[in-house]
């Protein structure tokens, strides 16, 4: 019997904070008898430790802002200098306005401090960006437009602190200049904007640093954004017992496409087998069952002519898991054979031609669906049902409270969001993942893993990370053929995690 469906676990080490949970986190950290200056100097002497072990001693340029940002710069130039290497400092603004902790220590570096200009960089071999964190809202200007393009321009490697300076911590988008850097340090949990393009770019290597704030000052900002991994959904793939059988394991059931379009059903289907779903069964028209019979023989078909046959396909309560969409065509029949499937109340991946087909009346699919129900769009399928812009977690959050489902909304930096505003951000996909039919088999998985009783949001998150398993552990050229034979190495992986 197949469980009740499994929810993604939300794993406090895997926990993405936006920049106002920083700012509450480093609050309630002082409010736990932890000094700002104590935060400060962590925070430097981490950049610094990552400095000296990425780089040999060379001139440094230490280019500092006028707030927290550049307080951490003024710790990195001491220690650095104190060290051995050359460290030249350079500030934007007037030492005498600095404030704060930023000005305290200030204070303690008893170089010199020259003025923020592309002159400081003439001899350096290295930079550290502490002009600007993620709080920056505004586009990059003046001195620091400039210092930034000459920074980028010297082909020199850059150290960003916490980001690189006009990077907008909770979307990874920037307005305008925007450093380039080869390795940036954050601290306690990364953002958000350092996992979304543009940001996962323009960040290079990231490291992760502790500074000493309490895990219960993390524990009190709430995290609702994580990185996505095994951690947040293992637990609910089922483990296989002596006395398991194909039954117990879940039956997927796809709707196929005509004759000419039956490769992308056939796709999904096998994908959800792979993934460890029992059975799964193709419902397919008369004359395209042959197509589909002749390519593979372990998945099961079932003839839907039309409606009547296909009611019948989704009256085996047993089918339950469903997906419709691959090859299935964008005209009206298949908006009434989505309304069927929805009507079912079984767990749903609607994909493709399933999404596309409601371009002209979103608001006709949208009262239908549920939580229960995972939608796949890529970003021109999402635009012909959804008017969200910004960054890609903006616009699937947005989806998912419009829609009522779970959108997964695909791309280099796929997101799986939520109706309640819960998300993850997956990080594992290598470029060669772009060809034709991922995204059916994409589909298959979560189908394949909803019939084993994943949730749809637990499901998401899961297929989108063995997709990018799979995938980065073959190399340019895969087809999705390949990625389907490979999916069963990517899961052997989570399950080995799980035993050790």
């Amino acid at each position: 019997m197949v469980r009740a469906p499994a929810d993604l676990v939300g794993d406090p080490a895997a926990a993405l904070l936006t920049v106002a949970q920083c700012g509450a986190a480093d609050r309630a950290a002082t409010a736990a008898g932890v000094a700002g200056l104590t935060l400060m100097e962590n925070a430097g002497r981490a950049v610094a430790a990552v400095v000296r072990a990425r780089h040999r001693p060379m001139l440094t340029v230490v280019a500092c802002g006028p707030g927290n940002n550049g307080g951490d710069g003024f710790v990195v130039a001491r220690l650095l200098a104190a060290a051995g290497w050359p460290v030249r400092v350079a500030l934007l603004g007037d030492r005498a306005r600095l404030a704060g902790d930023a000005a305290a220590m200030s204070a303690r570096w008893n170089g010199p401090v020259e003025p923020l200009d592309g002159g400081v960089l003439e001899d350096a071999g290295l930079i550290v960006d502490g002009l600007f964190g993620a709080g920056l809202a505004r586009p990059l200007d003046g001195a620091a437009a400039r210092f930034v393009a000459a920074a980028n321009a010297s082909g020199r490697p850059i150290v960003a602190i916490d980001v690189p300076s006009g990077l907008e911590g909770d979307t990874g988008a920037h307005q305008g200049a925007v450093v380039r850097a080869a390795t940036t340090v954050t601290f306690v949990r990364p953002k958000p904007g350092h996992l979304l393009f543009p940001g996962r770019d323009l960040c290079g290597e990231l490291i992760v640093a502790a500074i000493g704030i309490p895990e219960v000052a993390l524990d009190a900002v709430g995290p609702r954004v994580w990185r996505n991994g095994p951690s947040l959904w293992e637990a609910g793939l089922c483990p296989l017992g002596a006395d398991d059988h194909k039954y117990t394991r879940g039956h997927a059931l796809i709707a196929g496409g005509g004759a000419t379009s039956s490769g992308a059903a056939r796709l999904a289907a096998r994908a959800a087998l792979r993934v460890g779903a029992g059975l799964a069964t193709t419902a397919a028209a008369a004359a395209a069952a042959p197509v589909h019979a002749a390519h593979q023989t372990s998945i099961m078909i079932d003839i839907a002519d039309d409606d009547a046959g296909f009611a019948r396909a989704l009256a085996d309560a047993r089918r339950n898991a469903l997906l419709i969409g691959p090859g299935a065509g964008r005209d009206e029949g298949t908006r009434q054979r989505v309304a069927a499937v929805l009507e079912r109340g079984r767990p749903t991946v609607l994909d493709a031609d399933a999404l596309t087909a409601f371009a002209d009346d979103p608001p006709a699919l949208f009262r239908r669906l549920g939580p229960h129900v995972l939608l796949t769009p890529h970003d021109g399928e999402f635009a012909r049902l959804f008017t969200a812009a910004g960054d890609r977690l903006s616009r699937a959050r947005a989806a998912a409270t419009a829609s009522g489902a779970v959108v997964l909304l695909k791309g280099a930096d796929t997101v799986v969001a939520t109706p309640d505003g819960r998300a993850v951000i997956n990080t594992n996909a290598p470029p060669w993942l772009a060809t034709a039919g991922s995204g059916d088999v994409l589909a298959g998985m979560a189908v394949g893993l909803m019939a084993q009783g994943l949730g749809a949001f637990a499901a998401g998150a899961a297929a989108a990370w063995l997709h990018g398993a799979a995938a980065a552990a073959l190399a340019p050229g895969l087809t999705s053929e390949d990625l389907v034979e490979a999916i069963p190495a990517a899961l052997a992986r989570v399950t080995a995690r799980r035993a050790s």
